[in-house]
């Protein structure tokens, strides 16, 4: 590797580091606090009851709680631990990143005099749709098939602790209950630094896959010139477009509230193509692959990166179809 490639890779890998690691410190921080300062089981209170309509409300929590997707998973960690089903747990990570008001409003902006409107919902739109759609597959799923060994192990053992306490609250009279969770309430201040601790230890956690992922990143973005001419042949190929980009989106992995920028001077690529770019990415990248492999199993995440490849390909396809009918 010579110098000058050295330079590009360093100043790619640093850029994509520090552009990243705030978020995935803002939600290592927000993990750290679920874990100690939210009851088990009050994500899933807020819930409709009906499992369908529960998957749909996750996909909108985006819009109230805006995460980029670099934040949102050890978040999801740790609201799954507390309770929080394992389908509503994954619509929210998928569309989280995309259904939300700052993506929202980065789009319109980049896409100005370019149907910014169109873009922007059809955006927002097929983001939810496809995360709702994995929520429901998921519903049907083992756990044991979608999460971590470990992670389904320390939801038995936790489902099996938060069972025998119940018991053992039943079997006590009142003036015991009440000592009990007097002797185990900590003080605030050590709730505080159990919380920090616990950030700390996700923080470790995922920013070791996130600089994998970066590396990785950064050793395409450097290389990805003497190829631009192959992927400007291929913008006029409606089905190869799409995929194309999609591919370009995961190499790149870009932010969700910066790649509408990328995509908007991607000028000899179809409507279509640019936003399957814009969906596929914030779902699936080079840098979230090492981080879901945090809380999901790697065949898992595999069957999930096919399946939003061709769904989000295919539909794009559709909507240009529909589009340019339209029009």
């Amino acid at each position: 590797m010579s110098p000058d490639s050295q330079q590009d890779f360093a100043l790619a890998f640093l850029s994509i580091l520090f552009e990243g690691l705030p978020f995935i410190l803002l939600g290592t921080l927000i993990s750290g606090f679920i874990d100690v300062y939210l009851p088990a089981g009050t994500m899933d209170r807020f819930l409709p009851k009906n499992k369908f309509f529960a998957i749909l409300v996750a996909g909108l929590m985006g819009a109230v709680f805006p995460v980029c997707e670099c934040a949102v998973v050890p978040v999801i960690r740790r609201l799954v631990k507390k309770g929080l089903p394992v389908s509503c747990a994954l619509t929210y990570m998928l569309a989280a990143p995309i259904v939300n008001p700052i993506t929202a409003l980065s789009t319109w902006k980049a896409f100005q005099g370019q149907g910014a409107e169109m873009m922007t919902s059809s955006r927002l739109l097929l983001g939810f749709l496809i995360a709702a759609g994995v929520g429901l597959i998921v519903s049907k799923l083992p756990l044991s098939a979608v999460l971590k060994s470990q992670l389904v192990e320390s939801l038995k053992n936790e489902s099996e602790a938060e069972a025998s306490h119940q018991h053992g609250k039943s079997c006590c009279d009142h003036s015991h209950e009440h000592d009990h969770h007097s002797h185990e309430e900590p003080a605030p201040d050590h709730r505080l630094t159990a919380a920090l601790r616990s950030a700390l230890r996700d923080f470790i956690d995922v920013a070791v896959y996130f600089s994998i992922g970066v590396s990785i990143t950064a050793l395409f973005n450097t290389g990805i010139a003497p190829g631009a001419e192959w992927l400007d042949s291929l913008a006029k190929n409606p089905t190869a477009a799409p995929a194309a980009l999609m591919g370009l989106a995961f190499v790149l992995s870009l932010c969700s509230t910066s790649d509408a920028f990328i995509a908007a001077t991607l000028a000899k690529f179809s409507w279509g193509a640019k936003l399957a770019f814009l969906t596929f990415g914030p779902m699936m990248d080079v840098k979230l692959l090492f981080l879901y492999q945090t809380v999901l199993r790697k065949r898992f995440i595999f069957l999930l990166a096919i399946g939003l490849f061709f769904a989000i390909g295919g539909i794009s396809i559709f909507w240009q179809q529909l589009v340019f009918q339209a029009k």
